[in-house]
């Protein structure tokens, strides 16, 4: 009886001593969070899309409450949610241009040729891992609508011709287009990137044509129209977008395909006068008779 009491005793005294020690050691390891960063939180979209550059609305809470991140740098937010948020804070909203994803690509399904059939998973993806795809042109979309599927904003929808276009109103640049499209045909841009090559074809001449109605040619008249602002690398027109590209807009006017175009706020791509104007609806045939499975 004697031994149990005394066990007893000891066991309580270690308890003791464990708990003090784990008392001890909370208050002395204590993380102070901000209550302000929870409240932040719930005053967000909640999408965790990363387009503000962190890794979710969590972490762009505490960077916004630290004062490492301005309010306006989510995009996904409405201009009253970022009111709302550097209100809640005591902090100017802060001032961030829109950002929205770009297609490099304007060659449809009416104007470059397909060298086969794709039967197989209705991906892009999935067609890019056979021989590239079935579209002529090696840089091409592929039109199967991963980058559609993938937008959780609505952003992206397909048209006729199996492109994709982005409504500039609701995307939120968050990259999930970017990182789906297998040609790696989108990229994220300011909008006041208004001059844009509607392409990736490296191909030169009548190369390029000959898979794309719409593709560069490498004809070099843009560059010579808007010298320093557009110059040809590797048979494909290119803007430096840190030279005054916005000023350049005559670039586009001799572009022979219209693969430079303006982008209008409105209007959409803008070709230049001497682009050729393109009236087919109907897709165009596939060359050989092949069938590509996958």
């Amino acid at each position: 009886m004697t031994h149990l009491l005394l066990a007893g005793i000891v066991l309580a005294a270690i308890g003791g001593v464990l708990a003090l020690t784990l008392a001890l050691a909370s208050q002395k390891f204590y993380v102070f969070e901000d209550t302000r960063i929870d409240e932040v939180e719930g005053m967000l979209p909640g999408t965790n899309c990363g387009a503000c550059g962190c890794p979710g609305c969590r972490a762009f809470a505490e960077s916004t409450v630290e004062g490492k991140t301005s309010p306006a740098k989510c995009t996904v937010c409405s201009p009253d949610g970022i009111a709302a948020i550097a209100a809640h804070l005591g902090v100017d909203a802060g001032k961030e241009e829109k950002r929205v994803a770009r297609l490099a690509c304007a060659g449809g399904s009416h104007v470059s040729w397909m060298r086969a059939r794709y039967e197989g998973m209705k991906t892009c993806r999935a067609s890019a891992l056979v021989a590239g795809g079935a579209k002529g042109c090696a840089w091409g979309c592929l039109g199967l609508g991963d980058c559609a599927r993938m937008c959780e904003f609505g952003a992206i929808t397909m048209d006729e011709n199996g492109l994709p276009v982005v409504d500039e109103s609701k995307c939120t640049a968050c990259r999930d287009c970017v990182e789906i499209c297998p040609k790696a045909l989108f990229s994220i841009h300011p909008v006041s990137h208004r001059l844009w090559v509607a392409c990736k074809s490296l191909q030169e001449g009548e190369a390029a044509e000959t898979e794309c109605e719409v593709a560069c040619n490498a004809c070099g008249r843009c560059a010579a129209d808007a010298p320093g602002v557009v110059s040809i690398v590797d048979n494909l027109a290119v803007v430096d977008y840190t030279k005054n590209h916005a000023a350049a807009r005559d670039a586009i006017q001799r572009c022979p395909t219209g693969a430079i175009v303006w982008i209008d706020e409105k209007a959409g791509p803008v070709k230049g006068a001497e682009a050729k104007h393109i009236t087919r609806k109907s897709s165009l045939p596939v060359k050989p008779k092949a069938t590509v499975m996958g």
